[in-house]
């Protein structure tokens, strides 16, 4: 195993699939690497992957890779880059084997390996995970499959369902010799590739701040440098757009976590041990990581075929919109034969008084329905609201003629004990390595809670927007959501921790009232992060509301007026 000192660069490519096809090659040809990284997996992205699989067998992987590669693969063994990603998504091996394929048709020499094992289909009756309705259900590995892969020399690794850090854990695992218990350092990788794993979201992109930003017209792409103690410094090639600032990293680090700890098949990371300094322009120094073992049980990515969904949403301009939308509603319900499983309506008030032109005038009222027969939520419900139209509001409209109903997924969590799942590392040469679950692990549990700093003295407030002061990141996490905010100044920090309390959430975010809701402090990042239990209803493909990846939560609480003290707005 070869060993390094030096400090390892990690690239990003992809945040994922979907993501800039350009950004590989940009990555490249713009500075110097030693890995590219790509991150493609969603939970959305695993349903789509196996509605492929369910037409062809031989699909089920992001096809865009080798999109990428062709373009780039040249390069990156010319410069002695080496790649990998969890493109293979359901059918790493097809993948490993289309990219051997496309190696040929260029001329090129290339060792390609895969990492397999998380495929649990056909063992979800056994497992108990409902084998009738899944279309896949995967296991979230952890990096040694990767690290074997890379040790045995490959140029190329494709995985299907890792970790999103995995992909840079593995490599920086590799690089450095790590062991299976360097849980520190394995947690430092982590961290940083939570980091980077989102691409251009750690130098601006989604960014609540975002017009301090000089130049976000093309962000460049995140690379970590990570050394052999597990610290890294963030950045980002030079003479690329966006920034890399404390505030665009620490923003990246509140996504899609839970508390303080954050669970990954290779350790557990202590979110609250982070420590971010400035190291120099377009720099962010992480340090001081802790990590543990990590859990016994490996999380697995269900999803199935919930039923069939459809929607109209209809215009209402001018006045009287509630009563207009009180109308239609009456009028849709009482004209449907055989009623739908679920029928959701949604009034989107963007209408405005006295407005000065017809579309800002206007208010949005949305009918979502979902049944298990498609002939319930199909024409029988669509063209009833478009029969509707001579017949109801003054000014009825709708946004889209009437229309089948769709196929939804619903997505649902479970954990499997790791000495269940077979990890296997699959080499150039078609060799097999087993590759051994963590022999010490420890269960997940919440981190005692931190004392709360010094309340603020009491003292003149304005009531304004929370996000003058607070910066947010929201995303989803199955059916649930969280929503993490940060601050940039101490006392800003001591405000925070006392104001902005589950009760103050559920004030300020109304749809949050009747959910459970849970608050973690991380005084080091002056954050405080808010698991929302099912406010996505079954998952992102459910679209439980408009917003279904809550991408929009965060930016919707820092618009809430608070009162905030005078001194914080000078």
């Amino acid at each position: 195993m070869a060993t390094s000192s030096a400090a390892v660069r990690i690239g990003n490519y992809s945040g994922f699939y979907g993501d800039r096809l350009a950004a590989m090659r940009e990555m490249l040809t713009g500075g110097e690497l030693d890995y590219l990284t790509g991150d493609y997996l969603a939970e959305l992205t695993m349903l789509i992957l196996a509605r492929d699989r369910v037409k062809s067998p031989d699909r089920g992987y992001a096809k865009t890779f080798l999109i990428q590669l062709e373009e780039c693969l040249g390069t990156a063994l010319d410069r002695g880059v080496r790649i990998v990603a969890n493109a293979g998504g359901l059918n790493p091996a097809g993948l490993a084997q289309a990219v051997r394929d496309l190696a040929d048709r260029l001329g090129l020499s290339v060792r390609v390996a895969h990492v397999e094992g998380d495929d649990l289909l056909p063992r979800a009756e056994e497992l108990g995970f409902g084998a009738a309705t899944a279309l896949a259900a995967n296991a979230y590995l952890g990096a040694w499959g990767i690290v074997d892969c890379l040790n045995s020399g490959a140029d190329v690794v494709v995985t299907g369902r890792v970790t999103d850090a995995s992909v840079i854990v593995g490599p920086a695992a590799a690089h450095h010799g790590w062991g299976r218990t360097d849980h520190d350092r394995l947690a430092g990788a982590i961290a940083a590739g939570h980091v980077i794993e989102c691409g251009a979201q750690a130098t601006g992109g989604n960014y609540s701040f975002f017009t301090e930003i000089a130049d976000l017209t093309h962000p460049g792409f995140p690379l970590a440098e990570i050394h052999s103690d597990g610290s890294s410094v963030i950045t980002k090639h030079p003479g690329t757009g966006g920034a890399v600032t404390i505030d665009t990293v620490t923003a990246q680090l509140l996504y899609e976590i839970t508390g303080a700890r954050y669970a990954n098949p290779d350790a557990t990371l202590r979110v609250d041990t982070i420590e971010l300094s400035d190291d120099g322009p377009d720099r962010v120094r992480i340090s001081g990581v802790t990590g543990e073992a990590p859990p016994p049980t490996l999380k697995v990515s269900l999803n199935s075929i919930g039923g069939y969904r459809n929607e109209m949403t209809l215009v209402l301009t001018g006045l009287d919109i509630e009563a207009k939308a009180s109308l239609v509603r009456r009028q849709l319900e009482s004209a449907l034969a055989d009623k739908p499983a679920e029928m959701q309506w949604t009034l989107a008030r963007t209408d405005h008084a006295d407005a000065d032109t017809e579309e800002a005038a206007s208010a949005l009222l949305r009918c979502v329905v979902r049944d298990p027969d498609p002939a319930n939520v199909g024409r029988q419900f669509s063209s009833a609201a478009v029969e509707l139209a001579l017949a109801s509001y003054p000014g009825f409209t709708s946004t889209a003629p009437p229309g089948d109903g769709q196929i939804y997924g619903v997505f649902h969590p479970a954990f499997v004990p790791a000495t269940e799942v077979a990890h296997v590392a699959v080499h150039a040469d078609g060799s097999r390595t087993d590759i051994a679950p963590a022999s010490e692990t420890l269960d997940l549990a919440d981190a005692p809670p931190p004392a709360l700093p010094e309340p603020l003295p009491d003292g003149a407030t304005r009531r304004v927007p929370l996000g003058r002061i607070a910066g947010a990141r929201s995303g989803d996490k199955g059916g649930s959501a969280n929503v993490g905010l940060w601050v940039r100044r101490d006392d800003h920090w001591q405000w925070l921790a006392h104001t902005l309390t589950v009760d103050k959430l559920r004030e300020l975010l109304p749809e949050t009232a009747d959910l459970e809701v849970t608050r973690h402090l991380l005084p080091r990042l002056r954050a405080v992060n808010f698991l929302i239990e099912g406010i996505l209803g079954q998952g992102v493909a459910y679209q439980a509301r408009f917003d279904p990846q809550a991408k929009g939560l965060g930016e919707w609480l820092r618009s809430r007026h608070v009162d905030i003290p005078e001194e914080f707005l000078s």
